[in-house]
């Protein structure tokens, strides 16, 4: 499917809202993660755009709760007691649905999707918008669970009314999947470059606190401690550069199960890195973190859509090097390099060419950086194209 035929990622200029919607978003949790960010970010622009809008979790908390209710966001918990709580968590959901009566039930991530489409059985007056943040994901990686909510994802797709995809690496997976190509829209998503920007002050105050000095350079990961992210390539392309520049430090920052942490760290010291790398969890001020760095790496194998950590990465001034997934060598344009997944040799040799190779005025560079993420991935834009496809749902 040609580009030309997708919805343009750029916001609709001149576009007057003639209508207000009641939208209720349904996702698991607002811990640190690229969806939930983005599902926050949506959430705020529309409140402010004068939606009347609502986040209904299936576990309470969550360290972006706080800017959803300090933008006058309602957040409710339906008090999910664990994996096999089913019955009454579906009671708690469709008393909400009633109870509230919105005009669009919009789902984020396969499982929100699917109970959003389930709910519609009983509401079928209510609109259904899904959320699709990912691509080829391999499902084999991931327990039996895991693999029927995708499967029921694609046999289901037929039922919702619109599907929001924010990739078009998503779309033309989602395509090939056989969801409906009708109701299929990508709208990429949004960074906050007020935020994310060049900060030498951050920089600095973070590189100490690691006990980076000024002559070393730092190669940065930033995402969830999951097999799709590529942490074994990164680590073995590590430990292959380690030994060419011994000045070079790594971090890699996420958040994940603690048992496939230590597996990590046990591999890195068999690779003999430990004096080179830190591991860090993940935090709420990630533009101090990505500041800090010198080169950013995305080293994901598969599953990504829009990579955030590689947009807001390179808000900050940051070059990237990243794997060929989703739309990671859209983003990074002429500002990186893009290599195959699951090639360390490749990752190390990009890492070592961007590092000797630097450029002339690395001021200038990182405004530049800063500029393209700004003009093409606007928050501005997530919010217009987003409300027009949902008002458009409504009429």
């Amino acid at each position: 499917m040609a580009r030309s035929s997708l919805w343009n990622r750029r916001a609709i200029t001149g576009f007057y809202v003639t209508k207000l919607l009641d939208i209720l978003f349904i996702a698991r949790s607002l811990e640190h993660g690229g969806a939930e960010r983005q599902l926050a970010v949506l959430a705020v622009g529309l409140k402010k755009r004068g939606h009347k809008v609502a986040v209904a979790l299936f576990y309470p908390g969550g360290p972006l709760t706080h800017l959803l209710r300090g933008s006058g966001v309602e957040v409710i918990s339906l008090g999910k007691r664990g994996r096999w709580d089913i019955f009454s968590f579906l009671q708690r959901l469709s008393r909400l649905i009633q109870q509230r009566s919105p005009d669009i039930i919009h789902g984020y991530l396969a499982v929100p999707n699917l109970l959003c489409t389930l709910i519609k059985f009983r509401f079928p007056q209510i609109k259904v918008a899904w959320g699709v943040r990912a691509s080829d994901m391999q499902t084999g990686n991931y327990d039996y669970l895991s693999r029927l909510s995708y499967t029921l994802e694609r046999r289901l797709s037929q039922r919702a009314d619109l599907i929001i995809v924010n990739s078009f690496a998503g779309l033309n997976h989602a395509t090939k999947k056989g969801f409906p190509v009708g109701k299929l829209f990508v709208v990429q998503n949004g960074i906050d470059t007020q935020y994310f920007k060049p900060d030498n002050v951050k920089r600095e105050e973070v590189r100490q606190a690691l006990n980076i000095t000024d002559g070393q350079q730092l190669i940065g990961l930033v995402g969830r401690l999951d097999p799709m992210k590529g942490y074994g390539t990164f680590l073995l392309a590590a430990a292959g550069l380690k030994d060419k520049l011994d000045h070079v430090r790594f971090v890699c920052v996420g958040d994940g199960p603690e048992e496939y942490r230590q597996l990590l760290a046990s591999e890195a010291e068999k690779l003999g890195l430990a004096e080179h790398l830190i591991w860090l969890k993940g935090c709420s001020d990630m533009a101090s973190i990505y500041n800090a760095m010198d080169l950013f790496t995305l080293s994901s194998h598969y599953g990504e859509g829009f990579p955030n950590v590689v947009a807001e990465a390179m808000a900050c001034g940051i070059p990237a090097v990243v794997t060929d997934v989703g739309d990671a060598a859209e983003i990074v344009g002429k500002f990186g390099r893009v290599v195959p997944p699951a090639n360390p040799d490749a990752l190390m040799a990009a890492w070592h060419d961007m590092l000797i190779n630097q450029p002339n005025d690395p001021d200038a560079t990182a405004t530049a950086m800063h500029g393209w993420i700004s003009e093409n991935y606007s928050q501005h834009a997530l919010y217009i194209n987003s409300e027009h496809l949902l008002l458009k749902l409504r009429s």
